[in-house]
């Protein structure tokens, strides 16, 4: 058994990052749950890593404080304690990539924006009230997926300015939580080979492992070391 072994929730763990991230944490003899809005797709993420006494599949709308609430409280329960939590579940609208270059304010269509903004903005802050209380009994840590969208502007991107919110959130988090002895991590990817692209991802883009091997770093940190924000990008990114 591995004596370090750490419980670790992850929201919107089914693909891209999160999954990949799972599935190290698992290889790394921890105990992980993951959460997802799909029940299909989910139990489909569980069929593939199997480690049933090691795993929790939880259907949760990350972007919904009851789910992320009951989500927290049943890995808990399951597990016994947690140790970190990711908030990862995050994505961009579709009308992002309709014209390459367009100001997405300007030119994309708002039917679309809304569940990106409350996901991607309102989800790491209702992860961050659930798990903090446990996180503070271990000592742990909080990672927050953040992007190098939310550190460099682009012209009308919406997207980016809900990372932007990732990026203060997270500061403001570390700077609540690093008096209670919990770390505070954010995770700027760059161009990452996922879904994100809606199949238009850059030939240079990195696998998402690269990004999930960061968070690993992070949470397998030693108690009094916090590790604040990790940049991540391909070489040949122009921003």
């Amino acid at each position: 058994m591995n004596t370090t072994q750490k419980t670790i929730l992850i929201t919107g763990g089914t693909s891209g990052i999160g999954a990949h991230t799972a599935r190290l944490l698992l290889d790394r003899g921890h105990r992980v749950a993951v959460t997802g809005r799909d029940g299909e797709k989910l139990q489909a993420f569980l069929n593939q890593v199997g480690e049933p006494d090691r795993v929790l599949g939880l259907v949760s709308d990350a972007a919904d404080w009851h789910d992320t609430r009951a989500a927290v409280d049943r890995a808990v329960e399951h597990f016994g304690s947690l140790d970190a939590a990711v908030a990862n579940a995050g994505f961009t609208s579709s009308d992002q990539f309709a014209r390459p270059g367009a100001a997405v304010v300007a030119e994309g269509d708002p039917e679309l924006w809304a569940p990106m903004v409350l996901t991607n903005v309102l989800g790491p802050a209702l992860l961050a009230k659930a798990a903090l209380p446990h996180l503070e009994a271990t000592g742990g840590r909080l990672v927050l997926l953040g992007s190098v969208a939310g550190v460099k502007n682009a012209p009308g991107n919406l997207y980016g300015a809900t990372k932007w919110a990732v990026v203060g959130l997270a500061e403001n988090l570390r700077l609540h939580a690093t008096t209670r002895g919990i770390g505070v991590t954010l995770v700027n990817p760059g161009m990452i080979d996922t879904a994100f692209w809606h199949g238009a991802a850059p030939d240079f883009a990195l696998a998402p492992r690269h990004v999930a091997a960061a968070i690993g770093f992070a949470i397998d940190q030693p108690a009094g070391v916090d590790v604040n924000t990790l940049t991540i990008r391909p070489v040949g990114q122009p921003v």
